[in-house]
């Protein structure tokens, strides 16, 4: 953790030592009674944690917070057709980590249907991976997250102005970096599931303005095209 992250009402009280927060306090970091951490609000400032005292049950724990506004994430939203739990947990930690606006995972054609009943998003689980991927990160902002809704719906929920782009490894013509539109703000890139869109899913990204384009000849992983294509949108942010 480079930055431990805390809702606010934690703040308040004692931060239990059974709190994965709290062992790595004590055993990473080594902290005793009088040192100072790293901190943040989700979705708020970070500034700076003091131990104050500690006993067998808890942490007592004060917070002096930056006054500085909080930048605005990026403005990029990625749709996913949802994956397997263990890849979907694998993208919400590296998405939050860099720092992309929204994540949707949706339901397509070739979805195994039971991914959206999982534990992961049935218990909750899923934001104790955004909080991971922010904390490595050193950000208190973590992206909006959607999953189980229908591709159809969540495209035609998308802000009209957006550009738009899908990857695609068998009808894409032109690479993701040719993309005219990738340093632009309002972007969403779209990533089928683990086999691929369908012809239908192709229809329905087309019809709704999305330009396929390809991230070279290799068949990647969902996680890894979901990093490399955030790459390169950050890239051509960069030299703009």
């Amino acid at each position: 953790m480079n930055l431990i992250l805390f809702a606010l009402p934690e703040t308040q009280i004692p931060l239990p030592r059974s709190d994965p927060r709290a062992r790595h306090l004590t055993e990473v970091l080594h902290c005793e009674p009088g040192s100072t951490f790293d901190a943040g609000l989700i979705g708020g400032t970070h500034g700076k944690g003091t131990l104050r005292s500690m006993d067998a049950a808890s942490l007592t724990l004060t917070f002096t917070w930056n006054p500085a506004p909080i930048p605005a994430p990026e403005p990029l939203t990625l749709i996913v057709g949802l994956p397997r739990p263990q890849t979907a947990r694998d993208l919400l930690r590296e998405m939050s980590s860099l720092g992309v606006a929204a994540l949707h995972f949706v339901a397509t054609e070739k979805t195994e249907p039971s991914y959206a009943s999982s534990k992961l998003w049935s218990t909750g689980e899923w934001q104790r991976h955004l909080i991971t991927g922010a904390e490595q990160a050193f950000t208190t902002l973590l992206p909006e997250v959607t999953w189980g809704r229908a591709l159809a719906e969540v495209i035609s929920a998308l802000p009209a102005a957006d550009s738009r782009v899908a990857l695609d490894n068998y009808e894409a013509a032109n690479p993701l970096s040719a993309f005219p539109a990738l340093a632009q703000p309002g972007l969403t890139v779209a990533l089928g599931p683990e086999r691929g869109w369908s012809a239908t899913d192709r229809t329905q990204l087309r019809a709704a303005g999305f330009t396929l384009a390809h991230l070279g000849t290799r068949v990647l992983r969902v996680e890894t095209a979901a990093i490399a294509a955030v790459a390169v949108v950050w890239a051509a942010r960069r030299r703009m």
